[in-house]
């Protein structure tokens, strides 16, 4: 389809009847959108015929890489049999059949039932919801607030974005809908001070009992985060910040509940990033590496006390026309079988996770101006500081990760900027040689960025 037209007249197209998200459109129309035409494993190529290496996994999702006709072959099989029908009105098909008792299978114990979405975005709304009618059944209706973090990303819905903690997206639409409260996010390079990593991290789990005891714990429904916050810049908290948590939840009676759809199916080396850290939830949203990007799917993991206590109240009146649509529920089976039987997950911990995690630090940390060199398992970052000494950042939070981005992307390799943070979560099946590749090609990226920024005077 590529080949039909010019690139010069996919723009035009594109510029014409395509409203992008989370984009200036004027200035992307003045521009001109890169165009996407294909992809192999961790490799895309545009209409130029330029190969780009994409160290994002697409959204930090195509965890299985580009071009897998397995996949492929399953959504036509699917297609072919049972294209589409509801799973409302008491009916059930057997690909989310089969999907539910695999998922409860890779799962941690006491999570025996899931309820589909299209989207992650649609996973936390769903997940609200759920929260607020638990409480409702177990006859405590006045538990609404969930408490959510600054900097922290749960989806572009007005429920989701409520519960996020980013500013610019409170502006648009009359934000956060009632009944949302934030903390501060656990970003000890930026809050820290001059304390351990493990006394910030206490101290930054205190921020939610205080916030607890403000609104009153008999109004408090959940506390949602997730394990690390991925849009906002791969921000990994101390190892004692989540056990803490979870004793503050415990202490209170609140919900506590993980938002997965960026660190579940094997991002941090674990099947869950709430497993990395060592807590329990009582539900975790999942999206993105459900089903490697192939096809739109999200689910909340509901635990076995969050379940049992719906069911209690008759109908949960939630739901979505193509909730478990059977061809997203077939290749998310095979997603799983995929990441499971052939040992990616084991892979990523063991193996191309510690080497990622090693190489990097040797790429980023002799930099004048890359400081908090980071990861775990294949999901990492560094941020951009004007002055490493005094861990001072530039004064407009943003404009050097943009540029950094854009000379990333100039050479035809994708990272991502989140403010002045670098963050890269390549797909789950990259290789030790591509690492040393990608990494080759920031390095030099990197020092082009040094150098440009003492050009333009921003050090």
């Amino acid at each position: 389809m590529a080949q039909e037209r010019s690139t010069q007249q996919w723009r035009d197209m594109d510029a014409a009847h395509h409203l992008h998200p989370f984009t200036d459109t004027d200035s992307l129309n003045r521009h001109g959108a890169r165009v996407i035409t294909h992809g192999e494993g961790i490799y895309l190529w545009d209409s130029d015929g330029n190969k780009i290496t994409d160290a994002m996994a697409g959204l930090w999702c195509v965890n299985l890489g580009y071009g897998r006709k397995d996949l492929a072959l399953v959504a036509q099989q699917q297609m072919e049999t049972l294209a589409y029908y509801n799973t409302f009105f008491k009916t059930t098909h057997p690909a989310v059949t089969e999907l539910s008792a695999l998922l409860s299978e890779i799962a941690p114990p006491g999570f025996s039932r899931m309820f589909y979405t299209n989207s992650g975005s649609e996973a936390v709304d769903t997940m609200i919801r759920m929260v607020r009618r638990y409480w409702d059944v177990q006859g405590q209706p006045q538990k609404k607030t969930l408490i959510g973090r600054w900097n922290g990303y749960h989806g572009s819905t007005i429920g989701g974005a409520s519960l996020g903690g980013m500013g610019y997206m409170h502006e648009q639409g009359d934000l956060p809908i009632p009944g949302i409260a934030h903390i501060e996010q656990p970003w000890w390079y930026g809050l820290g001070g001059d304390s351990s990593r493990e006394a910030f991290g206490l101290h930054a789990a205190g921020w939610l009992e205080q916030k607890i005891l403000e609104i009153g714990a008999d109004k408090v429904a959940a506390f949602v985060g997730e394990p690390i916050q991925g849009a906002g810049g791969v921000i990994i908290p101390p190892a004692s910040y989540w056990p803490e948590i979870e004793r503050i939840c415990r202490k209170y009676d609140v919900l506590l509940v993980a938002d997965e759809v960026i660190c579940g199916f094997g991002r941090t080396g674990e099947w869950f990033g709430h497993q990395h850290f060592g807590f329990h939830p009582d539900l975790f949203t999942t999206a993105k590496g459900l089903s490697s990007g192939y096809q739109p799917i999200g689910a909340v993991f509901v635990g076995d006390r969050v379940a049992e206590g719906l069911a209690r109240g008759g109908d949960f009146n939630h739901g979505f026309t193509y909730s478990g649509h059977p061809v997203a529920a077939a290749v998310a089976r095979a997603t799983v079988r995929a990441l499971r039987d052939d040992g990616i997950v084991d892979r990523v911990k063991n193996d191309v996770g510690p080497y990622m995690q090693e190489r990097w630090r040797e790429t980023f940390e002799g930099f004048d101006h890359v400081d908090d060199v980071r990861g775990v398992g294949l999901i990492q970052g560094f941020t951009l500081v004007r002055n490493r000494d005094t861990r001072e950042l530039f004064p407009d939070f943003g404009d050097a990760g943009t540029l950094c981005r854009d000379i990333f992307f100039g050479n035809n390799l994708i990272m991502r900027a989140c403010g002045d943070h670098m963050v890269a979560s390549p797909p789950l099946v990259v290789t030790r040689k591509e690492i040393d590749q990608m990494l080759g090609v920031a390095q030099r990226c990197v020092e082009e960025f040094e150098r440009e920024i003492v050009r333009r005077g921003m050090v």
